[in-house]
Protein backbone atom coordinates (compact mmCIF):
# COMPACT_ATOMS: atom_id res chain seq x y z
CA UNK A 1 0.00 0.00 0.00
CA UNK A 2 3.13 2.49 0.64
CA UNK A 3 3.61 2.44 -2.88
CA UNK A 4 0.75 3.40 -4.19
CA UNK A 5 0.72 6.23 -1.61
CA UNK A 6 4.03 7.56 -3.51
CA UNK A 7 1.96 7.88 -7.28
CA UNK A 8 2.91 11.97 -7.05
CA UNK A 9 4.07 12.29 -10.38
CA UNK A 10 1.71 10.61 -13.08
CA UNK A 11 2.46 11.02 -17.01
CA UNK A 12 -0.46 10.51 -18.96
CA UNK A 13 0.58 9.71 -23.14
CA UNK A 14 -2.62 10.67 -25.48
CA UNK A 15 -3.30 11.30 -29.00
CA UNK A 16 -6.65 12.28 -30.93
CA UNK A 17 -8.73 9.19 -29.92
CA UNK A 18 -11.26 7.81 -27.73
CA UNK A 19 -8.82 5.75 -26.13
CA UNK A 20 -6.91 8.66 -24.99
CA UNK A 21 -9.36 10.22 -23.60
CA UNK A 22 -10.46 6.73 -21.27
CA UNK A 23 -6.65 7.28 -19.98
CA UNK A 24 -7.02 10.87 -19.46
CA UNK A 25 -10.35 10.23 -17.29
CA UNK A 26 -8.85 7.77 -15.23
CA UNK A 27 -5.15 9.48 -14.96
CA UNK A 28 -6.84 12.74 -13.69
CA UNK A 29 -9.23 10.77 -11.54
CA UNK A 30 -6.38 9.20 -9.90
CA UNK A 31 -3.96 12.28 -9.30
CA UNK A 32 -7.04 14.07 -8.14
CA UNK A 33 -7.65 11.43 -5.23
CA UNK A 34 -3.62 11.19 -4.84
CA UNK A 35 -2.80 14.74 -4.82
CA UNK A 36 -0.54 14.06 -7.60
CA UNK A 37 1.14 16.63 -10.03
CA UNK A 38 0.27 15.73 -13.78
CA UNK A 39 1.86 15.70 -17.02
CA UNK A 40 0.24 15.48 -20.39
CA UNK A 41 2.29 13.77 -23.35
CA UNK A 42 1.67 13.74 -26.78
CA UNK A 43 4.00 12.16 -28.96
CA UNK A 44 3.50 12.89 -33.18
CA UNK A 45 5.36 10.59 -35.86
CA UNK A 46 8.34 12.02 -37.80
CA UNK A 47 7.07 13.38 -40.89
CA UNK A 48 8.08 11.78 -43.91
CA UNK A 49 10.06 14.02 -46.42
CA UNK A 50 7.34 15.14 -48.47
CA UNK A 51 3.32 14.39 -48.55
CA UNK A 52 2.66 14.25 -52.82
CA UNK A 53 -1.14 16.16 -53.45
CA UNK A 54 -2.73 15.25 -56.02
CA UNK A 55 -2.17 17.42 -59.31
CA UNK A 56 -5.54 16.08 -61.11
CA UNK A 57 -7.33 17.69 -57.88
CA UNK A 58 -5.12 20.96 -57.60
CA UNK A 59 -3.80 19.92 -54.28
CA UNK A 60 -0.43 20.58 -53.91
CA UNK A 61 2.47 18.56 -52.56
CA UNK A 62 3.02 19.90 -48.90
CA UNK A 63 6.86 19.89 -48.05
CA UNK A 64 8.79 18.89 -44.31
CA UNK A 65 7.75 22.68 -42.69
CA UNK A 66 4.33 22.54 -43.32
CA UNK A 67 4.33 19.10 -42.29
CA UNK A 68 5.59 19.72 -39.03
CA UNK A 69 3.67 22.91 -38.19
CA UNK A 70 0.50 21.11 -38.85
CA UNK A 71 1.59 18.49 -36.69
CA UNK A 72 2.59 20.96 -33.75
CA UNK A 73 -0.89 22.33 -34.23
CA UNK A 74 -3.00 19.23 -34.05
CA UNK A 75 -0.46 18.40 -30.98
CA UNK A 76 -0.92 21.69 -29.33
CA UNK A 77 -5.07 21.12 -29.82
CA UNK A 78 -5.04 17.89 -28.33
CA UNK A 79 -3.05 18.43 -25.22
CA UNK A 80 -5.33 21.80 -24.99
CA UNK A 81 -8.18 19.99 -25.35
CA UNK A 82 -7.42 17.17 -22.36
CA UNK A 83 -5.79 20.06 -20.33
CA UNK A 84 -9.02 22.12 -20.32
CA UNK A 85 -10.62 18.84 -18.24
CA UNK A 86 -7.62 18.97 -15.22
CA UNK A 87 -9.61 21.01 -12.02
CA UNK A 88 -7.21 20.86 -9.75
CA UNK A 89 -4.35 23.04 -7.55
CA UNK A 90 -1.67 21.33 -8.97
CA UNK A 91 0.13 22.10 -12.23
CA UNK A 92 -0.65 20.80 -15.32
CA UNK A 93 2.74 19.92 -17.11
CA UNK A 94 2.57 19.50 -21.18
CA UNK A 95 5.24 17.31 -23.49
CA UNK A 96 4.65 17.50 -27.07
CA UNK A 97 7.55 14.72 -28.71
CA UNK A 98 8.54 13.83 -32.21
CA UNK A 99 9.26 10.47 -32.53
CA UNK A 100 8.49 6.51 -31.85
CA UNK A 101 5.33 6.77 -29.11
CA UNK A 102 6.95 3.94 -26.45
CA UNK A 103 10.97 5.77 -27.09
CA UNK A 104 9.47 8.75 -26.32
CA UNK A 105 6.99 7.78 -23.46
CA UNK A 106 9.74 6.36 -21.51
CA UNK A 107 12.24 8.54 -22.30
CA UNK A 108 9.76 11.54 -20.83
CA UNK A 109 8.76 9.02 -17.89
CA UNK A 110 12.71 8.89 -17.06
CA UNK A 111 13.24 12.56 -17.71
CA UNK A 112 10.75 14.38 -15.78
CA UNK A 113 10.61 11.42 -13.19
CA UNK A 114 7.11 9.70 -13.01
CA UNK A 115 5.88 7.48 -10.69
CA UNK A 116 3.28 6.19 -12.84
CA UNK A 117 2.39 5.95 -16.78
CA UNK A 118 -1.12 6.13 -17.71
CA UNK A 119 -1.96 4.96 -21.70
CA UNK A 120 -4.66 3.58 -23.59
CA UNK A 121 -4.80 0.63 -25.98
CA UNK A 122 -6.42 0.36 -29.50
CA UNK A 123 -7.05 -2.95 -28.09
CA UNK A 124 -5.83 -4.55 -31.88
CA UNK A 125 -5.20 -7.82 -32.56
CA UNK A 126 -4.49 -10.72 -34.43
CA UNK A 127 -2.24 -9.21 -37.89
CA UNK A 128 -3.32 -5.57 -37.13
CA UNK A 129 -1.14 -6.23 -33.36
CA UNK A 130 1.44 -8.16 -35.30
CA UNK A 131 2.26 -5.40 -38.10
CA UNK A 132 2.06 -2.56 -35.97
CA UNK A 133 3.52 -4.02 -32.22
CA UNK A 134 1.12 -2.72 -28.96
CA UNK A 135 3.07 1.01 -28.10
CA UNK A 136 1.16 -0.13 -24.20
CA UNK A 137 2.61 -3.04 -24.22
CA UNK A 138 6.23 -1.85 -25.03
CA UNK A 139 6.06 0.43 -22.77
CA UNK A 140 4.78 -1.86 -19.76
CA UNK A 141 7.81 -4.19 -20.70
CA UNK A 142 9.94 -1.55 -20.36
CA UNK A 143 9.28 0.94 -18.05
CA UNK A 144 11.05 1.68 -14.77
CA UNK A 145 7.59 2.79 -13.20
CA UNK A 146 4.37 1.07 -13.11
CA UNK A 147 2.32 1.37 -16.16
CA UNK A 148 -1.56 1.50 -16.30
CA UNK A 149 -2.90 0.35 -19.31
CA UNK A 150 -6.90 1.77 -20.13
CA UNK A 151 -8.09 -0.92 -22.28
CA UNK A 152 -10.89 0.58 -24.95
CA UNK A 153 -13.35 -1.96 -24.66
CA UNK A 154 -16.98 -0.93 -25.92
CA UNK A 155 -18.56 -4.54 -25.65
CA UNK A 156 -18.80 -4.59 -22.13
Amino acid sequence: MDAINNFQRILIAIDDSPYSEKAAQYGFHLARLMGAHVALLNVMDPPSSTYSGDPLLGQQPLVMPEIIDMQEEASKSVLERYGSIWNSDNELITFSKVGNPRVEILATADEWRADLIILGTHGRTGFDHFISGSVAEGVARRSACPVLIVPNKTDQ
